[in-house]
């Protein structure tokens, strides 16, 4: 898609106009809720790590407006939690390792949150296609206590405990999710090698570098949010999803407005409803702010 200066949610005016907010009067017809759906590396959080204010700031204020903010992520959990303490979520749902972990956040709990829902597959039939492919590849298998690794990861790219095994542990019982990466490839070479081996009965998405994520068939970002949007009770038509990488692709497609980053790879601004700024621009955070705009327009904000 083309880049759009459209900001207006996909959300048809009758539900609108028909829609009463819990505790609003009988004849207080405001916006209705919605499920806003934010990938975090490359959307919320720049490439060094760190928010800018002007994303955290639209967050919260999302979130203050009556929307379902829901982070949605290819990170683990551990990795995860620190990005809701930033921007203070403590209810509401998470989708983590790109739709194979759905947490429930409760402040009550101890950990702040409960896994809702875990899928996990027998790594076996990928890992034995990926063995002996990639000279310098490492590799990563995802289990609920942390990562069996070949070889240590470089500090940051796995957060978590990282336990390194031999191959047939790696195939040893079910993952949530395989990780493979070299330090010497490219997004283009990993993306060539998936059709060259047939990576089939599983989902993969490869990042902007020589980075894939493996996870098993028929679950992404979009299948955990589905599943997400029927627990909410919202409206398919009141989605709205931002991302910026390949894993985002079936996100963006399964919302009613999916918005590209600006930096995006043009297969991901093409899956998109509109694109926005990039990451250094804080591009998400213009379109959290025109969900704001929009509802302050009707009274619900």
């Amino acid at each position: 898609m083309t880049p759009s200066d459209d900001t207006t949610p996909v959300i048809p005016e009758a539900a609108a106009a028909n829609s009463v907010r819990p505790g609003a009067g009988a004849g207080s017809h405001e916006w209705p809720p919605l499920m806003v759906c934010l990938d975090i590396d490359g959307t919320l959080l720049q490439y060094d790590g760190t928010m800018h204010d002007a994303t955290r700031d639209a967050v919260r204020n999302t979130v203050a407006a009556g929307h379902h903010v829901v982070l949605s992520t290819g990170r683990a959990v551990v990795a995860t939690t620190p990005i809701l303490r930033m921007l203070d979520l403590d209810h509401g749902y998470v989708v983590c390792s790109n739709g194979a972990i759905t947490l429930r956040l409760d402040s009550s709990l101890d950990a702040g949150y409960e896994v809702v829902d875990r899928v996990t597959f027998d790594p076996a039939p990928a890992l034995s296609l990926l063995r002996g492919q990639w000279e310098d590849a490492v590799i990563a298998v995802e289990g609920p206590d942390g990562f069996k690794v070949t070889a240590p990861f470089p500090d940051g790219e796995l957060d978590g405990e990282q336990t390194v095994v031999e191959w047939e542990e790696l195939m040893s019982e079910p993952v949530t999710r395989v990780t493979f990466r070299s330090p010497s490839g490219t997004s283009e070479d990993f993306l060539e090698l998936a059709d060259r081996i047939g990576l089939h009965h599983v989902n993969y998405a490869v990042g902007y570098t020589a980075w894939m994520d493996i996870n098993p068939e028929g679950v992404s970002k979009a299948s955990a949010l589905e599943l997400v949007r029927r627990k909410l009770a919202i409206e398919p038509s009141n989605t709205v999803a931002v991302g910026d990488q390949r894993n985002d692709l079936e996100m963006l497609e399964w919302a009613a407005r999916g918005v590209a980053m600006g930096q995006a790879p043009d297969e991901v601004k093409d899956a998109a409803d509109e694109v926005t700024g990039p990451i250094e621009n804080d591009g998400a955070a213009d379109v959290l702010r025109s969900l704001c705009e929009s509802a302050r327009r009707r009274g619900a904000c």
